[in-house]
């Protein structure tokens, strides 16, 4: 941790600033570890049933070109403010304190509900490989999901050591996730090799491409609306960028790589689960975890083995991923005293931004004695939340690109209103009356809530915020140039203080 220092008409408050120690590959590994997670290796037969193998295929891929030109903007703004809170700063920067405290809201939303749901899902997948450990002591059920103490116990442990790893420091925690994302692509393409030399293995159990009931436009457009929530996490990228120790301009470079190798992966598992065993036949039985069935049919023990350590890492790398962005992005918040000073402060050994990491874990060990219908709820309205931001992301690059010097050239300015458009189109997918990808009834009431406590959560704060001129506010998010180095962490001035 480093200490900047702010010369403005008086007194400026203080502000902590992240060491920079996370290496290109890291990153790139933060971002394609985050927008996989667990879904490629749970979901499959859920997209299957929705859209087909081939409807789900284009949609995919349709949904990582979408996050592609999204992609354009984010590495304008990232080279233009390098600093943590992403899409939170780049909303001040172009329409003031408002909307960025609108934007962060929804994203800590977000991020959070996707720590909580990986952890459901390592004891989901406890539940299909170990049962006579996850299914110990029926408490209740939720929805009709049945919750056991034993999955809420391995669901916790694992929230309490990522939240640990990451307190850490940055350094450790972007080892692991380069660690984890090698292993984790090693085992889809053993998978993907397996199936195809498997004698069973074939394409012919991929067929029929779309479901019998279901206009293919409509399949595809199911798949596409939830691009969104698939491949949220390049978004981490922006998140880190105050901690890069490589320049800012290799950040877009970065982010396509991972969109790329995550649609491979994607493809690759949806594919995989189609054609090691008749897809209508799979999604008829309602599987707990059809792509685990499908593989056990053709493998058996081992098959599982291997497809469970893929789904291990996928799921390490979406905790690890996303405790990096959420705790950023309450520290960017913190910072500017849009949420309480603490948040804004670093560990005094690790110079992490442990209070953001720790409020994380406490939100999330709630989540699992919830069940996981009632978790996915929440989820798929967070979706929302994801999707604002990167309108927002957008919009401003559409804004900077118009100034002077900008390099606003017409194709760039072209790239970024078509990610507004697409921001908005995805938006309208999931509240729109009429489209197919519709939020649940649950999922509505949650969105309404979540808008609810924000309302009173600014109220409480703003007479804090408020307190601030422009400049201070732009100087705390923002911050205004490198800080002189140190030898030891600095003493933090309580951010209150005058």
């Amino acid at each position: 941790m480093q200490p900047n220092s702010h010369t403005s008409a008086g007194a400026s408050p203080p502000r902590a600033q992240l060491s920079k120690t996370l290496k290109p590959r890291w990153v790139w590994a933060i971002a394609l570890g985050s927008a996989v997670g667990w879904g490629a290796f749970v979901l499959p037969t859920d997209w299957l049933g929705t859209a087909g193998p081939l409807g789900a295929i284009i949609g995919f891929l349709i949904g990582g070109l979408m996050m592609i030109v999204i992609a354009v903007s984010y590495g304008f703004l990232i080279r233009s403010f390098p600093v943590s809170g992403g899409e939170f700063a780049y909303a001040f920067v172009g329409f003031g304190r408002r909307h960025a405290f609108l934007c962060g809201w929804f994203l800590t939303l977000g991020y959070t509900c996707i720590v909580a749901l990986n952890a459901s899902a390592l004891a989901l997948l406890a539940r299909y490989v170990l049962p006579q450990v996850a299914e110990q002591v029926l408490l209740y059920k939720v929805a009709g999901w049945e919750v056991y103490l034993g999955e809420v116990l391995i669901a916790s442990a694992a929230l309490v050591l990522f939240a640990f790893l990451n307190i850490r420091g940055a350094t450790l925690s972007g080892r692991l996730q380069y660690i984890f994302c090698l292993v984790m692509l090693a085992g889809v393409a053993a998978i993907m090799l397996g199936v195809f030399l498997h004698p069973e293995g074939q394409l012919s159990n991929a067929a029929p491409a779309f479901p019998v009931d279901v206009p293919p436009w409509t399949a595809v457009l199911a798949i596409i609306a939830i691009a969104p929530w698939a491949y949220v996490g390049f978004d981490n990228v922006p998140q880190a960028a105050e901690e890069f120790d490589f320049a800012p301009a290799k950040a877009f470079r970065l982010i396509v790589l991972a969109i790329i190798a995550a649609a491979g992966i994607y493809v690759a598992m949806i594919l995989a689960t189609a054609s090691a065993t008749p897809w209508t036949e799979l999604i008829a039985d309602g599987p707990i975890w059809g792509t685990g069935d499908a593989v056990s049919g053709l493998f058996g023990g081992i098959g599982i083995m291997l497809l469970a350590l893929a789904l291990s890492m996928g799921i390490f790398t979406g905790l690890n991923g996303f405790y990096v962005s959420a705790s950023r992005l309450l520290f960017a918040m913190g910072r500017a005293r849009m949420l309480p000073a603490a948040f804004g402060k670093l560990h005094p050994r690790y110079g992490t931004p442990s209070v953001g990491i720790a409020f994380t874990a406490a939100l999330c060990l709630v989540a699992p004695w919830f069940g996981r219908e009632a978790l996915l709820w929440v989820v798929d309205m967070s979706a929302v939340g994801v999707t604002i931001a990167y309108t927002y992301t957008c919009l401003v690059a559409f804004k900077k690109f118009r100034t002077a010097g900008a390099d606003g050239s017409p194709a760039k300015l072209a790239l970024s209103l078509l990610g507004t458009a697409i921001g908005l189109t995805f938006l309208g997918l999931l509240v729109l009356p009429f489209s197919p990808a519709l939020l649940g009834p649950q999922s509505l009431t949650a969105l309404v809530v979540w808008v609810v406590l924000g309302l009173v959560f600014y109220a409480v704060r703003r007479t804090e915020n408020n307190r601030l001129s422009d400049d201070e506010m732009g100087y705390l998010i923002l911050g205004d140039g490198e800080p002189a180095p140190v030898e030891a962490p600095a003493r933090h001035t309580p951010a209150g203080t005058p």
